[in-house]
């Protein structure tokens, strides 16, 4: 349900959008003084990304770049001379290096010959993601992917998907490290790192606490969730324990910020989507509990919390998502894991028994 206040914003599931429509793909919208959204488009369901430009003295700094494909370089072609007015950018900072926040990111630090800002787990994943190898060679992808439930040929038809350009990003030869409580000064702002995991690594939001500013990148959407997911490189890892704890931390934020998030539009209400965004993952939790009477395997799981997977893509994301929360499950001895025939079924944890860590077990 959607509604407007006096000022003309809407009000959606207790949140507040100052802006009722974002700019066309391309197009740059501007939301505080020396601060542009661009939204730049991408070739999936989810059909863009919101990149942000600061202006810095004679020059502007770009957080974020959109996908590594001829349509996002062609975009920022565009702006060169337009938006940006012919003056060069003076740093790139990346909020995590995901393929749509990173993609040309060497390309735009090469052109310019400015430095990138980005934490380092971020940097060193980034570069994992641009020069790793053929998966359809690697025994763990096929194990782990099987071990969850999926037959060969449900394995063998994600080859074509993780080898295509898009998810390999152009990376540049060096950074400058953001940490937890970093500050950069751009253009006259303040502006205060928050680091937040689980989506990724190290991710980086940038605060302005003096002009109400939250840049969250994946961090913190509006209406969609931020994936959360166990992948291959780290089959055993706990990240929704990790998310969970960056959404308490975040809370420090004051719920009077403007939220500019890389997806959708920016809003008002920081600490009510906060709420939102664990009351979700609560719900997945209790429902994975309530499907485990019996051992189930996690492609059993996923069509519980995601009965309407549509396409490759959409598959990986939600089996990566699943076994995040079976494997949160586990870490808080609710579930127990146990291999039949090479494939891991999950079940609740026997009264009485105490349920050991998925860590370390073989």
């Amino acid at each position: 349900m959607s509604n407007l206040d006096a000022q003309g914003h809407e009000w959606r599931s207790g949140l507040r959008f100052p802006w009722p429509q974002p700019p066309a793909n391309g197009a740059v919208q501007q939301v505080a003084e020396g601060l542009l959204w661009l939204r730049m488009p991408l070739p999936f369901g989810l059909d863009h990304i919101n990149l942000y430009l600061l202006r810095h003295g004679q020059g502007w700094v770009a957080v974020d770049t959109g996908l590594n494909n001829a349509q996002t370089r062609e975009v920022w072609e565009g702006l060169f001379d337009t938006a940006l007015g012919g003056l060069p950018l003076v740093a790139v900072i990346c909020t995590h290096f995901h393929s749509d926040h990173v993609g040309v990111l060497g390309w735009l630090s090469d052109r310019f010959r400015c430095p990138v800002f980005m934490s380092a787990s971020e940097y060193q994943a980034m570069h994992q993601l641009g020069t790793q190898s053929d998966v359809s060679s690697s025994w763990a992808f096929r194990e782990h992917y099987q071990r969850a439930g999926f037959s060969t040929e449900q394995t063998e038809a994600l080859f074509p998907l993780l080898g295509s350009a898009h998810f390999r990003p152009q990376v540049p030869t060096s950074f400058r490290r953001l940490s937890e409580g970093s500050q950069l000064t751009i253009g006259g702002r303040r502006w205060q790192v928050r680091i937040g995991r689980g989506h990724s690594p190290e991710h980086a939001c940038l605060y302005c606490a003096e002009d109400g500013l939250l840049i969250s990148g994946d961090q913190v959407l509006p209406r969609i969730t931020s994936s959360v997911c166990v992948q291959v490189t780290e089959p055993d890892a706990d990240p929704l324990r990790d998310w969970l704890d960056s959404v308490e931390c975040l809370r420090s934020v004051p719920d009077s910020v403007l939220v500019l998030p890389a997806h959708e539009r920016p809003f008002f209400n920081l600490h009510q989507r906060l709420d939102q965004l664990r009351d979700h993952h609560q719900e997945h939790l209790q429902r994975l509990l309530d499907a485990c009477t019996a051992p189930r395997s996690a492609v059993q799981l996923m069509a519980v919390l995601f009965p309407t997977v549509k396409g490759r893509f959409d598959e990986l994301m939600a089996i990566g998502e699943t076994l995040a929360h079976v494997n949160y499950l586990i870490a808080q001895g609710h579930l127990v894991r146990e291999e039949t025939a090479g494939v891991f079924r999950y079940g609740r944890t026997p009264e009485g028994v105490t349920a050991q860590s998925v860590l370390g077990q073989l």
